[in-house]
């Protein structure tokens, strides 16, 4: 009997992890730098700071200012350059973070890859001739 049921409940589907509130991703994220991946390979990294302000890096040294918010159950971001809102859903891991790109599910999800302490390397403006 011992055996059958271990077989039922192996057999049953893990529960979806649940997605994350903002004061969730507040709690997680604030004060941190978050290196995120995608298919084993570094995508970018993100500096949470108080009042929900955010800087990111796809790690080429150019660094956007933005905020985020929850809108509709998702956390959303705008940027200084770009002011549509791009929305994820987060989830928490064993492993970190999993972010889900809501505004197209198929196309991006990252994985939270490491934390580090240190800044983000951000050059100051480009400067031509």
């Amino acid at each position: 009997m011992r055996h059958a049921l271990a077989l039922i409940c192996a057999l049953l589907p893990l529960p979806a992890l649940a997605e994350m509130s903002a004061a969730e991703f507040e709690a997680y994220t604030q004060g941190k730098t978050l290196y995120y991946g995608q298919s084993g390979a570094p995508y970018g990294a993100e500096v949470y700071h108080e009042d929900r302000r955010v800087q990111w890096s796809f790690l080429d040294g150019r660094c956007k200012e933005g905020r985020w918010y929850e809108a509709e159950g998702l956390i959303c971001f705008v940027y200084e350059d770009d002011p549509t809102p791009q929305c994820w859903s987060f989830t928490e891991s064993p492993s970190g973070l999993v972010a889900r790109f809501e505004n197209d599910p198929t196309q991006t999800e990252l994985y939270e890859a490491q934390e580090q302490n240190d800044p983000l390397l951000c050059l100051g403006p480009e400067v031509g001739v």
